[in-house]
């Protein structure tokens, strides 16, 4: 089993691919299909895309999360480069964090040459994801899904492209999706306390912005220019999903205002259909355990979470 608690698990991850001899290089939207499945994309992950579900027996939602997003970025940089070399990649993805964090001192001790290349990637994955670490801190809604994670693998797939890459991009991106967000919720006739939660949910996953100093605008007035490729216009499509069905329904202002979105993206009506079953779909499947749709008592569904993630573990460790 992968164990991403334990140092060189994702030696592991390039073991088992192996053994699954899955060589297949995807398109864009196959990968884009196949990553959204695992639920990474709402923040929420459940499962793999290229590893058997036995190997997330056991394993905490953190622990798959790591999992999943070392999966997106290694399927990205195969569609990318169209080659499917482990060491490639572990450099290539090395290069791009030391690249967004060239001023981070204490993130670049991490990165010492000295270390393996598989090693400092688990570093910088044990960084990028949110973890039950300093519980107190912290809004639960944060340490129980990364909703702006998928941003980094979007990013990772333009530094491949070209190297010399500025973070700007991540600044840029993460506002236009906080002002997309915003105006979704506005378009809702009645507010629920799920919205709420959501608009927090993305307000707590800026890593590059600050929620106060993102400008209000109308939906004519939005830009969409800073979208350059289909990956990035499925996942902002979901996003906007995302905000629409926090309540898990569309009234016909939301569906309105969804198609003028599908529209400006100049997305097919067949991939839009997906999407929208998609989401659907996983909301109904995992509901219990997405802490902003048990909103009700969400501070008390994420402790026990928190819980059940801690007996497990006890468990796990008590075999091993």
């Amino acid at each position: 089993m992968i164990n991403p608690s334990i140092n060189g698990w994702i030696d592991k991850f390039f073991t088992v691919l192996e053994k699954q001899k899955n060589d297949e290089i995807l398109d864009s939207i196959d990968y884009y299909t196949a990553i959204r499945k695992t639920g990474l994309i709402y923040g929420h992950a459940v499962s793999f895309s290229n590893v058997k579900e036995d190997e997330i027996k056991e394993l905490s939602i953190d622990e798959i999360t790591k999992i999943v997003f070392l999966d997106a970025l290694y399927g990205v940089f195969c569609l990318k480069t169209k080659s499917s070399s482990k060491e490639a990649f572990l450099k290539t993805a090395n290069s791009f964090y030391k690249a967004i964090q060239k001023n981070n001192y204490l993130f670049l001790k991490k990165l010492l040459p000295e270390t393996s290349d598989n090693l400092q990637l688990e570093s910088v994955i044990n960084d990028r994801i949110q973890t039950n670490q300093n519980v107190v801190s912290k809004n639960f809604s944060h340490i129980v899904t990364n909703a702006l994670l998928f941003l980094d693998v979007l990013a990772f797939y333009h530094f491949i492209e070209n190297t010399d890459f500025s973070k700007k991009y991540f600044e840029t991106f993460e506002k236009r999706v906080f002002q997309i967000i915003c105006m979704a919720l506005d378009v809702k006739k009645i507010k629920t306390h799920a919205d709420e939660l959501l608009l927090k949910l993305f307000q707590n996953s800026l890593r590059y912005s600050k929620s106060n100093e993102v400008e209000k605008i109308t939906i004519e007035e939005f830009n969409y220019e800073f979208i350059t490729n289909d990956l990035e216009k499925f996942y902002f499509f979901d996003l906007v999903q995302m905000a629409l069905l926090s309540d898990e329904k569309l009234d016909e202002n939301e569906y309105l205002f969804l198609n003028y979105i599908s529209e400006k993206l100049t997305i097919s009506d067949t991939i839009a259909t997906e999407s929208i079953l998609n989401i659907r779909n996983f909301i109904k499947t995992n509901r219990n355990n997405i802490s902003y749709f048990n909103h009700s008592n969400p501070v008390k569904h994420f402790y026990n979470q928190t819980n059940a993630t801690v007996i497990k573990l006890i468990t796990r460790n008590k075999k091993d």
